[in-house]
């Protein structure tokens, strides 16, 4: 469960997102795991970072740095002092990443042409979601990632951090996203609306279609558990779109 923005978290989202996932027939194969309890093991990652010289203190706020396309460096080489608040940032070099994407194929990036010198840890204490997730991954074994595909630029960053903390790199599929008409994230629109467990079968078998199967029309009136197993048997990620040609307009 990634919880590390408490100050942000909705009272009962978390409880809201597992009961969701059971409602739609999701299991796990053990307890659930909390990035917050995990918040020490974030700290050693960052401590064995720091002692390679590989982070800096950045006091700037977001204020300071919104006219930029990326972070210029400008706390660098600067020394941060107490009690001055400050994130902690990682010294990005240039150079390219390369992966191959199970679905969406070759994807280049040079991180610190793109962004800069990535947070690792914000100025309010609360480690940032690229270090807690490579962190997770590794302690976890995770060897296949299947995710949206929002999140396909985010991914060189990832992958330059596990290199430096000598961590395996996981197989990536990002999956496409469903999108308003001008391309923005229908998830993260005005319009978009909670995933409605009153027909999880209905539900599953649009999502099938959208993600390159054809379903029966009968799947439709099938138990849950029927509707997952058809699903798994079926499942073909070459025939995942890299894009979904349906668009929601106003």
């Amino acid at each position: 469960m990634e919880d590390l923005d408490r100050p942000r978290e909705a009272a009962g989202s978390a409880a809201g997102i597992v009961r969701t996932l059971e409602q739609f027939g999701f299991e796990w194969d053990g307890a659930m795991i909390r990035q917050y309890d995990r918040r020490e093991d974030y700290e050693t990652a960052l401590r064995r970072l720091h002692a390679q010289d590989l982070t800096f203190g950045c006091s700037c706020s977001r204020a300071q740095l919104e006219d930029e396309l990326r972070y210029p460096g400008t706390c660098r080489k600067r020394s941060v002092a107490p009690p001055i608040p400050a994130a902690t940032r990682l010294r990005v070099e240039p150079g390219h990443i390369t992966f191959t994407d199970r679905i969406q194929g070759t994807y280049r990036q040079d991180v610190a042409a793109a962004v800069g010198d990535i947070i690792l840890k914000r100025r309010d204490e609360i480690f940032a979601y690229v270090l807690a997730v490579v962190i997770d991954d590794a302690a976890q074994g995770i060897t296949h990632i299947v995710r949206g595909a929002d999140l396909l630029d985010n991914t060189p960053r990832q992958i330059y951090l596990q290199r430096l903390l000598d961590l395996p790199q996981p197989s990536y599929a990002h999956v496409p996203v469903l999108t308003e008409a001008d391309g923005a994230k229908l998830a993260k629109s005005r319009r978009s609306v909670q995933v409605s467990s009153e027909s999880p079968v209905a539900v599953l078998v649009s999502v099938f279609s959208l993600l390159g199967l054809v379903p029966p029309a009968t799947l439709g009136s099938a138990p849950i558990s029927e509707a997952w197993d058809w699903g798994i048997e079926h499942w073909n990620i070459a025939g995942v779109p890299k894009r979904l040609n349906l668009c929601v307009s106003h």
